[in-house]
């Protein structure tokens, strides 16, 4: 029987796609913009790319996580036990080094939500993946989101491990550090590490897809993206206001290059240039050829050309890419004095060619802190290829579990009688009573 998994916060599906390619059946996932969900269904649900048994009660659009719990308690109380795995990263803005880490932004209380999910459906394994700020950032009941996170968890009956991964490792040419956690329920892993597993297996994958033993680097992403000398064409989509697109070369030139291409025979959407102004290309050639490669910006250097945005990054064309953010002007191409394409993007996060995104590219303004166009939607992603060795690393344990299938995991999986939380209570906001 193939192992099922429950995907929350889903995004566009760079979680789901991964596991999937590890070999689990997606049973449904939750996403609450629909401009992401709209991404995954067109590519995990109705391209049929993905095995998923969607349940007849929930429908397949865009939902907020605790809206679900609200109207479909019932359904969801029935799935106990009967889930291999809960996996997803709650909304990570709350947590990030880079924003505000505000200890009352909404988004860090949905780390609840994901908790009472795993009270209601008792699954074999969870994956809990968030940036590394998710170890640091206080949480008010004392400690960190991290042990806040460990201890519910114990209270459910599981044992629980945690690692700092680093997507590079993995093939992923970029080099985003991420927290992860890995939970069992007590006693059904004796003896098993699952980051030491992780580490163990992790050259066995770069060979089996032609990857390794270095760091995939920028350049052996994109490289075959180009920009001709002569005037781009006009973008499929987006020619008739004027876009034009780069264009995929007919050869791979790197091993990575032939991985994200697999099943992709014709041009790769979401190539569309950006248009900048004649000063703009200016100041980007002058980072070009004057500023350290890799790094944001320095002081010195964001005053002389006038920049007040401290994110400005010139990518290094031989090594990985630092964090893909979800702004489109965050980074400049190695070689050229322009912003990333939507594309570019999703090669340094390991998304193949075939994955489509939906809904505009990017929103300013007030509509940014709620919208998740193209841009958004990569940035947060999952990288693929770190989902899927995570994915591999998550069967071999769920082999483990059911090779030593006993009453003891019967009685793990059904421990502490009813769930004792008020559903309506973590709706509503009052957190402080599902303690």
């Amino acid at each position: 029987m193939i192992p099922s998994c429950i995907d929350l916060f889903a995004g566009c599906g760079g979680l789901s796609l991964g596991l999937g390619a590890a070999g689990f059946s997606t049973l449904f996932a939750i996403e609450a913009h629909a401009d992401a969900f709209d991404t995954y269904r067109a590519n995990l649900l109705d391209s049929g790319r993905n095995r998923h048994s969607w349940p007849a009660w929930l429908d397949k659009r865009a939902w907020q996580a605790q809206d679900v719990l609200v109207h479909h308690e019932t359904e969801l109380a029935e799935l106990r036990g009967k889930v291999d795995l809960v996996a997803g990263g709650p909304p990570c803005q709350g947590f990030s080094m880079n924003g505000l880490r505000r200890p009352d932004d909404p988004r860090s209380k949905m780390v609840d939500v994901y908790l009472h999910y795993v009270e209601i459906v008792r699954p074999r394994l969870i994956l809990l993946e968030n940036v590394v700020g998710f170890r640091s950032m206080k949480h008010r009941t004392g400690g960190t989101y991290s042990d806040y996170t460990k201890r519910r968890l114990e209270a459910f009956g599981y044992d629980t491990w945690i690692e700092i991964l680093r997507a590079a490792d993995w093939g992923v040419p970029q080099r985003r550090p991420r927290f992860v956690l890995i939970a069992a329920p007590k006693g059904t892993l004796p003896g098993i590490d699952p980051m030491q597993r992780l580490r163990v297996a992790r050259k066995a994958f770069l060979v089996a897809r032609g990857l390794g033993p270095d760091h995939t680097s920028a350049s052996a992403a994109i490289s075959d993206l180009e920009e001709s000398d002569m005037e781009p064409g006009l973008d499929s989509e987006w020619g008739h206001l004027g876009f034009r697109a780069l264009k995929r070369s007919r050869e791979a030139a790197t091993p990575y290059q032939r991985l994200m291409r697999v099943d992709s025979l014709n041009q790769p959407g979401d190539l569309r240039l950006p248009r900048h102004s004649t000063a703009s290309v200016g100041r980007m050639r002058d980072i070009l050829d004057n500023c350290e490669r890799g790094v944001c910006l320095r002081l010195v250097d964001r005053e002389r050309l006038g920049i007040k945005k401290r994110s400005t990054t010139p990518l290094a064309p031989d090594g990985p890419a630092p964090t893909i953010s979800t702004l489109p002007d965050d980074f400049v191409h190695y070689s050229k004095p322009r912003a990333m394409t939507v594309r570019e993007h999703a090669r340094l996060q390991s998304f193949p060619d075939w994955f489509s995104f939906k809904g505009p590219y990017t929103t300013g303004g007030s509509r940014r802190r709620d919208a998740c166009p193209r841009f958004t939607q990569v940035g947060n992603a999952v990288p693929p290829l770190l989902a899927e060795a995570l994915g591999e690393m998550l069967m071999g344990l769920l082999a483990v579990q059911k090779r030593d299938e006993s009453p003891h995991l019967a009685e793990s999986l059904s421990m502490l009688g009813e769930y004792p939380t008020d559903v309506r209570k973590i709706v509503d906001g009052d957190f402080a009573a599902t303690l």
